[in-house]
């Protein structure tokens, strides 16, 4: 929790503060003729830049936060499954070599994230039915992503391929994306997302082995 603190403090303390910037000049609020019409424009610029700066920290913090928190998340997942399996996960990696496989994960997961975001973004520039579209299929994924986000520590253990972890979260059909709505909108919530992460990893674990993703495919 300390670490998401951080890194997510820093992202938005960092961000909004470069907007705040910006806008004041935007708004002619830093010159000497500035008048109501300015101030109220401004007004209009943090309301929005606010906006903004939550969807800039969310994908920053999930970038971010996912790489150097990997190996502590890893350790709370291998508990929560010590718990569920009534069995310790059998492992003779050091922490080093722990920590390197699951950076390792994060960064495939990341490419994955940016393979799909990137196309699905670049449908803005088409009008209104390309902003639709981008909306629609940027929430569809989000949804998916977070899901395979949470439940990737268990299969991570377990050496899967990235594909057989697309499968393995396939396989949950409605449930999948449920999961993921849910972990989406608390991972985008400022400050609450910061408390809630852990939880995610603890309920993305469970879910794993409760509600049959793991299984042979």
């Amino acid at each position: 929790m300390i670490l998401n603190l951080l890194i997510y403090g820093g992202i938005f303390i960092f961000t909004y503060s470069k907007l705040i910037n910006w806008f004041s000049k935007l708004s002619g609020l830093s010159g000497s003729e500035s008048g109501f019409r300015n101030e109220f424009l401004y007004v209009i610029l943090i309301i929005m830049g606010f906006l903004v700066v939550l969807i800039v920290c969310y994908f920053l913090f999930t970038i971010f936060g996912g790489l150097i928190t990997a190996p502590f998340n890893e350790n709370i997942s291998q508990i929560v499954e010590e718990a569920i399996i009534k069995k310790k996960p059998v492992s003779d990696l050091s922490f080093l070599k722990d920590a390197y496989i699951s950076i390792k994960a994060e960064i495939q997961k990341l490419i994955f994230y940016f393979t799909f975001l990137v196309p699905v973004f670049l449908l803005n520039f088409i009008p209104i039915l390309g902003n639709i579209a981008s909306l629609i299929l940027g929430l569809i994924f989000l949804f998916y992503y977070n899901t395979l986000d949470f439940l990737d520590y268990p299969m991570t253990r377990r050496q899967m391929s990235f594909k057989h972890k697309l499968k393995a979260v396939n396989s949950g059909g409605m449930l999948t994306y449920g999961f993921g709505c849910i972990a989406f909108l608390l991972m985008f919530l400022p400050v609450i997302n910061v408390f809630l992460k852990p939880l995610l990893i603890v309920s993305g674990t469970a879910l794993y082995f409760e509600k049959g993703y793991d299984i042979e495919l």
